[in-house]
């Protein structure tokens, strides 16, 4: 890397939902080495340095307008795995997909993961990620025994929740902004096969979506709710729910449904066949014939409106018969990897996805709010997830004792101004229930949400944290710009 303008890298780069866009200069180092090159070569043209793993926010926590965007996915060695004690050291380019591949043969699986395998691990910790198993095993950066880290100053320093707890806890959820993950130390999870026993239900409402995945979460591993955000009346916030739980070798596994009946009792039959990299992989073709590459031309003219109506209708009526069925991990967890480039569906101007954290006492009126007002301006969702959760201890954290409900919103050039001013509104109904939001997500939070929801005090630690870490400012984002000025 030499240290002249770096013109030749400047590149037009985008969001996963291809909303947002901005020009920067685009490098891509091999080694961690590299990275400090970039540091210095940002400081002597007075450029700032923003991170990005695989793309894959919705929002512009992975851009960086006019300054350098480091790419490091190339930086993706698992340098340490112990198959006896589940322990793994790996650089921050290591996707998910190469994590659960190195570890699942050895009967190991993420204790966390996103609903894309393409992740990276560096981007999953910036973010702290969560998942279907929130309410039992918390966020990612829950697992991690320690990290080193390249901070902007030069100093590589080793973090633990003992040793250096206060940058531990504000780098984990941090958005990158305090320094450059180099080496990450993860703990994977025991399973005895590569299946979960899958209970899919109908919930007929909002309330009764509520209902279920709290009166679920005690009783599963894993649960996980589909919202038809287009239902109106009493089926606002319909929906499906899926529980899933772990198969045990031999001994079985007492599945119970929401009621918590038992009407089960399974175990795996061939885990040596079920924990193999091949079994788990998602196939290519729909059906064995239907290229999957080509799906999303197909979507494209059901994203509008009456489209996302009927398609909604179809699968709430399709889900009202109750079914257990056994599930791959890979299958189970990764639903965003099972059609390549849906997103492209949503057109030229993208999508939007918007996700709220509401604690268990106020989310009921708060999403009822929203999903009226969305319906009454004509933006209805095309799809909603939600999912239930519990605090953490991280400094900038979106977790609490509640839910969460992720939209995704069609952007048209038409009406991305009133799409902006209606998740304006739904920021106002969300704290005002108490809640919270998560940085990869949401783009349009503004500062003065951002300390509402954070508090003042954290706001006050990380910003002396990154006076302390970063006195140049040399790391920032169009995200952070956005949120802390």
């Amino acid at each position: 890397m030499n240290n002249t303008p770096p013109y030749e890298k400047l590149t037009l780069l985008d969001n996963f939902g291809h909303s947002l866009r901005s020009p920067a200069y685009l490098f891509q180092p091999a080694e961690t080495e590299e990275i400090g090159q970039a540091l210095k070569l940002a400081k002597q043209h007075g450029l700032t340095i923003t991170l990005r793993g695989a793309g894959r926010s919705y929002n512009d926590a992975a851009l960086n307008g006019g300054g350098i965007v480091l790419d490091l996915r190339q930086v993706n060695r698992i340098l340490a795995w112990d198959p006896a004690t589940g322990l793994l050291r790996a650089e921050p380019g290591v996707t998910l997909e190469h994590l659960w591949h190195t570890v699942l043969p050895d009967g190991w699986w993420p204790p966390v993961v996103s609903g894309t395998m393409f992740t990276t691990l560096g981007g999953c910790l910036g973010m702290n990620i969560h998942g279907k198993n929130n309410f039992r095993m918390g966020t990612l950066g829950e697992h991690v025994l320690e990290f080193t880290i390249l901070l902007p100053t030069g100093a590589e320093v080793t973090c633990s929740p003992k040793k250096n707890g206060d940058l531990f806890r504000a780098c984990i959820g941090g958005m990158g902004m305090l320094g450059i993950f180099t080496s990450i130390t993860l703990q994977m999870k025991k399973m005895a096969s590569g299946l979960l026993e899958v209970h899919a239900f109908p919930v007929r409402s909002l309330e009764e979506h509520l209902e279920a995945l709290l009166d679920g979460a005690p009783q599963h591993d894993y649960i996980v709710g589909w919202l038809d955000a287009t239902a109106r009346g009493k089926g606002l916030g319909r929906g499906q729910i899926h529980t899933a739980d772990y198969l045990h070798e031999g001994d079985g596994c007492q599945v119970r449904n929401h009621f918590g009946c038992q009407v089960r009792n399974h175990f795996d039959p061939d885990p040596k066949k079920t924990l193999t990299v091949a079994y788990q992989t998602l196939p290519a073709k729909l059906f064995g014939v239907f290229p999957k590459s080509i799906i999303h031309y197909f979507m494209a003219p059901f994203m509008n409106n009456p489209g996302a109506w009927a398609v909604n209708t179809a699968k709430y009526v399709m889900g009202l018969r109750e079914s257990y069925y056994n599930q791959p991990h890979a299958a189970f967890h990764f639903l965003l990897d099972y059609v390549p480039d849906w997103e492209l569906a949503y057109g030229r101007n993208g999508l939007i996805q918007y996700q709220s954290f509401i604690l268990k006492e106020t989310a009921r009126e708060a999403w009822t709010e929203m999903l009226e007002l969305s319906q009454r301006r004509g933006l209805p969702s095309y799809l909603g997830v939600t999912k239930r959760h519990r605090p953490d201890n991280f400094l900038l954290t979106h977790a609490v004792d509640g839910y969460s409900l992720a939209l995704d919103f069609k952007v048209t050039s038409g009406n991305r101004s009133k799409m902006a001013q209606m998740l304006q509104d739904f920021d106002r109904i969300t704290l005002e229930a108490g809640g919270r939001f998560y940085f990869a997500k949401n783009s349009e939070t503004t500062a003065e949400t951002a300390i509402r929801f954070l508090g003042e005090e954290a706001v006050a630690k990380f910003r002396s944290l990154k006076k302390r870490c970063d006195p140049h400012h040399l790391l920032e984002s169009d995200l952070y710009r956005r949120v802390f000025g």
